[in-house]
């Protein structure tokens, strides 16, 4: 299965983006962030990957100085792999 996150440094603002993608229409969900990625403040954003696109604009126009990056999430027979997008 493949998700995608928005990784931010700061709970703070992952809580705000949070809220300005759901007033927005974007079904995303506020998550901690696993263990495997070794990343961030341990809250992300799940985006839908079908909004991946619209997500990234919106962030974007956010200008979150705490947003760490857009990660790839693909778990397969068990094992969870991360990845940075573009």
């Amino acid at each position: 299965m493949i998700e995608f996150l928005a990784v931010f440094r700061s709970r703070s603002q992952a809580i705000d983006c949070n809220a300005r993608l759901k007033a927005a229409g974007v079904p995303v969900n506020l998550i901690n962030t696993p263990r495997e990625a070794n990343i961030g403040c341990g809250l992300s954003i799940k985006v839908p990957q079908n909004m991946l696109e619209r997500v990234k604009f919106l962030v974007r126009q956010g200008n979150y100085s705490a947003f760490y990056g857009f990660y790839r999430m693909q778990t397969a027979y068990g094992r969870t792999t991360f990845g940075k997008i573009g």
